[in-house]
């Protein structure tokens, strides 16, 4: 086996090699005008607002209530994943493309990508191969200006608090040592975590302790996911929650008349983005908070715009299904009235290696007695996804490291629970290579598709939703509260925030809240150390774990590999 390891690391690199990467065959693609894209939608040229050739802002009168309940919702998400991801975005636009070409008109509607990881280690959010949305750059980059819209009304309130604490003029009286918001930048900056701001004199503010996470993890952002228009908007950012007075009073935004100014920033930003895949069909790109600090899925104004304009509609949700899949669905669709017709579960085979025992090194190394092993995190995610009354398929990412016997066993095991895994080319061949995938999808979606059920009622007992994620969705056996976590669900009762969704805050590498536990691990418990309150957003945000909501950039950070021309061609964006 140790032979036929080198021998496919040899065939690995002589494969990469004649292939190329995703921003030559971005680079490489012709666009068409969008819109000419808009058209396949049956939008009008002048219901555009265009950001040049090859991007447009839509308006929300677009979407159609009537229409929404006649259209079909896809949902892809995947197994635990590795560090690298196993592919959902990729796997999301190549099943677009597949289901286009089998003749079921078809929209992709996506988050956007976040400076942090485009810079950092995961590189982009655009697809890959041959399965991707373009312009790659500006999508990866800044795009319609989104994220800096997001970024600047989260500041813009932090300055508001910071300027009301030294006011005369109406103070609030708020203690900053209750001051629960923070600011953000779109960015891997580990130093910013924790800072001291207002140094320096009287002039500069009062001191107090502050510090920044990443745009993604900004309530702003969760909230501008979570509207339905443009008053729910405001509605929502008014309703942020700061702190208290010295009297114990609570303090929200509205108390410091933010929400106006706030939306002002977000008029553009609140309007969802149309793209094309590389094959020109349509792609809704609206919004991007994280998958395991934050809801991990696009705005429910994009997703209900992509299901008015067309029959069917794939959209994805960030890491594995315990994380992203069980946010859209307990939070996204209930919250919206959605109601996904079929979940396509990702696999890969080096993921479940990896789950199986395998060392980094030895992803990509053929063992069937470690993917066997490693199967038992997949099925733990089929049995999970069929408790919201949804049937999965199971799409198998291919790579080149793929042995035949290892494939064959996972369409094996998936038919022996009663579910469809089907290979998926779509790096590869584009929409050639997902066909298979397409009709797996529409059997599931004509045949198979039942009324989806969330696993928790919103107006239950806010430890009792907690306890029942952690039970059903993770396999644990109970819940334990830290000190700080009882003492916030008390607050939670006393502001009257009970009836609130969940949005678990969790490692994305384990169904535990432990990393090092791969697999499908029994006999644990997860610890709730404190509990967030994101007012706006309408959920609360349980944190199991010590989770980063400013990540830190690697050793070696992705930005170090890339380069620009004097013609302004950028190269080593992924």
């Amino acid at each position: 086996m140790h032979n036929l390891g080198n021998s496919i690391f040899t065939y690995l690199k002589i494969y990469a090699m004649s292939y190329k990467t995703d921003i030559e065959i971005a680079q490489e693609a012709t666009l068409i005008h969008i819109k000419n894209i808009a058209k396949k939608i049956n939008i009008d040229e002048d219901d555009m607002e265009m950001y040049g050739k090859y991007k447009a802002k839509l308006p929300l009168d677009l979407i159609d209530e009537s229409k929404i309940k006649n259209s079909n919702l896809v949902l892809v998400t995947a197994l635990t994943p590795t560090p690298a991801g196993e592919g959902k975005t990729t796997v999301s636009i190549g099943l677009t493309e597949g289901l286009n070409k089998i003749g079921k008109q078809t929209t992709v509607v996506l988050r956007e990508p976040s400076l942090g990881p485009v810079f950092g280690i995961k590189g982009g959010a655009a697809g890959g191969g041959y399965s991707q949305v373009v312009p790659m750059e500006d999508i990866n980059l800044h795009f319609t200006g989104d994220f800096n819209a997001v970024e600047k009304a989260n500041n813009l309130l932090s300055a508001l608090i910071d300027n009301n604490l030294q006011s005369k003029v109406g103070n609030l009286n708020i203690d900053p040592r209750t001051i629960l918001w923070k600011r953000v930048i779109d960015m891997n900056d580990r130093a910013l975590r924790d800072i001291t701001i207002g140094l320096g004199g009287t002039a500069n503010g009062i001191p107090r302790q502050d510090g920044f996470n990443i745009t993604p993890a900004s309530e702003v952002m969760a909230i501008l996911c979570m509207a339905t228009d443009f008053e729910d908007l405001k509605q929502r950012l008014g309703d942020i929650f700061i702190g208290f007075t010295f009297d114990k009073k609570p303090i929200f935004a509205r108390d410091l008349n933010a929400e106006n100014a706030m939306a002002i920033l977000l008029k553009d930003a609140i309007k969802p983005n149309l793209v094309q895949t590389l094959e020109e069909n349509p792609a809704i790109i609206h919004g991007g908070p994280f998958a395991n600090i934050a809801q991990g899925t696009n705005t429910i104004i994009a997703t209900k715009m992509g299901l008015s304009l067309s029959d069917y509609v794939v959209t994805e949700a960030g890491f594995g299904a315990d994380l992203g899949a069980e946010k859209f669905l307990d939070i996204k669709c209930a919250a919206a009235d959605l109601n996904p017709k079929c979940v396509v579960l990702v696999a890969t085979i080096r993921a479940l290696r990896h789950h199986g025992g395998a060392k980094k090194d030895e992803y990509n190394t053929p063992s069937l007695e470690r993917v066997t092993e490693g199967f038992k995190n997949l099925e733990k995610h089929i049995e999970n996804i069929r408790k919201f009354n949804i049937e999965p398929v199971v799409a198998i990412n291919s790579f080149i490291s793929d042995s035949d016997e290892e494939v064959q066993f996972i369409k094996d095991a998936c038919a022996n629970l009663g579910v469809q895994a089907v290979l998926s080319e779509g790096w590869a061949k584009g929409g050639e290579g997902t066909q298979d995938l397409a009709r797996a999808v529409v059997d599931v979606v004509e045949n198979k598709a039942t009324q989806f059920k969330p696993i928790y009622d919103w107006k239950s007992p806010m430890k009792e939703k907690i306890e029942t994620i952690a039970k059903e969705i993770y396999g644990a056996d109970g819940v334990v509260f830290d000190k700080k976590a009882v003492l916030n669900l008390k607050r939670i009762d006393r502001l009257g925030f009970n009836d609130f969704a969940v949005c678990m805050a969790k490692t994305q590498k384990s169904f535990s809240d432990v990393e090092s536990r791969i697999g499908r691990p029994t006999g644990f418990k997860v610890t709730v150390r404190e509990i967030e309150i994101a007012a706006g957003a309408r959920f609360v945000i349980p944190i199991l774990g010590k989770m980063m909501r400013m990540p830190g950039l690697p050793g070696v950070p992705a930005s170090t590999n890339m380069t620009i021309d004097n013609k302004g061609v950028i190269s080593g964006l992924s």
